[in-house]
């Protein structure tokens, strides 16, 4: 499919090329061209006033190549009057980032994407009326440099002869493909593909974002311990002092201070380095200071909306891989009728044989890669609903702590609890709200992930 698309675009090029060439025809070419061989292609004149290109739907599953553009205009209102209103933007503050708008950022300042838009809108502008009207004067002009040929060096200009042969059943071939739909599908899947790989630039941005926040979260936890540590050090310093410990035991502890620290350094520098690159995807000044929001709250109502198999049959709708995968499929049965039309369905022919087996074997591919798909949509499906009890446990558990908390503050008060005690408790409660922040993280990583599934059939 990607060789048969690519040589088609180059064929569309050679035919824009070709109007110089069909007008220096017209200026220089003899009388009778019309009785070359082969013969000039007529114009196209359709049964009705439906163009070519716009007459053929793409088949389930596929993007349509003209948009929305081809619907007609009694629907196009009443789909416009359906559609609800997007949520207003909010610009972010300066030097800060939300997830919410994150997307939006990328697709404006990120030069990637911004390549593959222009790309994509190159294809999309493609006029295939004008295209077919060119390929035909291509051919026509071909058709009287071959009468020329003829007519003034018979017997002479072989190699010639054969080059003009090839270029004019090139342009036939694309000519064909607009007329029958093939060049307006394959464009179209082309397309599908572009886009895809700028969704999938979104999705790594929105990982990255992801990935920073748990980081941040990482931190703050190494913070607490390193606060920690250090009431411990300054408890075992008055020990030490008093001859309670031995210098070994105080080094020991104070060492284990310095590795600490060290290590939330080294935290804090790729936290660092993660915000440079998030700046370079929304094309923001890379200073590493970005400030990053909260995630969105994954609600009730949305996990209740999950359904698994509408939304796997939803995600492969979407899927390109699917779809490349299909193309690949097709390519192979392709292969295989030609060798059946060449060879004929005779087992005596190795080469009969050895087309069917390919043919079967690509079958085979096909099915595994949908199996994988399906595989790995029911486990994210899986991993929603676990993270959504893991994070109704944690909850659970931070209220306790949050319990323990409030009667050790009574101890305190009574002169019965110290005060490192009481930190200590205050420390699990905060503790604990790191281990509910850390799996409100998982739960919506697995959502939205679930959600690039079914919106887009894009698996991370």
């Amino acid at each position: 499919m990607k060789q048969r698309t690519t040589a088609l675009l180059l064929a569309a090029a050679l035919a824009l090329a070709l109007l110089g060439t069909a007008a220096l025809a017209e200026e220089g070419g003899a009388p009778g061209a019309a009785s070359a061989q082969p013969e000039a292609v007529q114009p196209y004149e359709p049964e009705d006033s439906t163009s070519p290109d716009a007459s053929a739907a793409p088949a389930e599953g596929e993007p349509n190549p003209e948009g929305e553009e081809g619907a007609p205009a009694e629907d196009t209102e009443s789909e416009t009057s359906e559609e609800p209103q997007e949520e207003e933007y909010i610009p972010d503050p300066v030097g800060a980032i939300s997830f919410q708008n994150l997307e939006r950022r990328m697709r404006e300042g990120n030069l990637s994407l911004l390549a593959l838009e222009e790309n994509i809108q190159a294809i999309q502008v493609i006029d295939y009326d004008k295209l077919e009207d060119n390929l035909r004067k291509g051919m026509n002009a071909i058709a009287d440099q071959q009468w020329m040929l003829t007519t003034t060096m018979p017997g002479m200009g072989s190699m010639m002869a054969a080059s003009l042969d090839s270029q004019y059943d090139a342009l036939r071939k694309t000519f064909d493909d607009i007329r029958e739909g093939k060049l307006q599908k394959d464009n179209a899947g082309l397309v599908w593909q572009l886009e895809n790989a700028q969704n999938q630039v979104v999705m790594a941005g929105e990982t990255l974002y992801i990935a920073l926040l748990e980081l941040e979260n990482t931190g703050r936890g190494l913070d607490r311990q390193l606060t920690a540590l250090d009431r411990t050090l300054q408890e075992l310093d008055l020990r030490y002092q008093l001859g309670h410990i031995s210098s070994q035991t105080l080094k020991q502890t104070q060492a284990g201070r310095t590795a600490l620290a060290s290590g939330r350094q080294t935290l804090s520098s790729n936290i660092q380095t993660c915000k440079m690159q998030l700046e370079l995807l929304i094309g923001a000044e890379l200073t590493g200071n970005l400030r990053l929001s909260a995630l969105p709250q994954v609600t009730g109502a949305e996990l209740e909306a999950m359904d698994l198999e509408a939304d796997l049959e939803a995600a492969k709708a979407a899927s390109y891989s699917l779809y490349d995968a299909g193309q690949t499929l097709e390519d192979a049965r392709e292969d295989y009728k030609d060798a059946q039309d060449k060879y004929g369905p005779s087992e005596r022919r190795y080469e009969f044989l050895q087309a069917k087996h390919q043919w079967q074997a690509a079958q085979y591919n096909y099915d595994s890669t949908v199996q994988n798909y399906e595989m790995s949509f029911r486990t994210l499906y899986l991993q929603v609903k676990d993270y959504k009890q893991v994070l109704d446990a944690a909850r659970t558990a931070m209220a306790v702590e949050k319990d323990n908390c409030a009667v050790s503050q009574l101890k305190h008060s009574q002169g019965k609890l110290s005060q490192n005690a009481l930190l200590e408790a205050q420390d699990k409660v905060t503790e604990a709200q790191e281990k509910v922040d850390s799996a409100a993280i998982d739960l919506f990583t697995a959502y939205h992930n679930y959600r690039w599934a079914v919106d887009y059939g894009i698996l991370n």
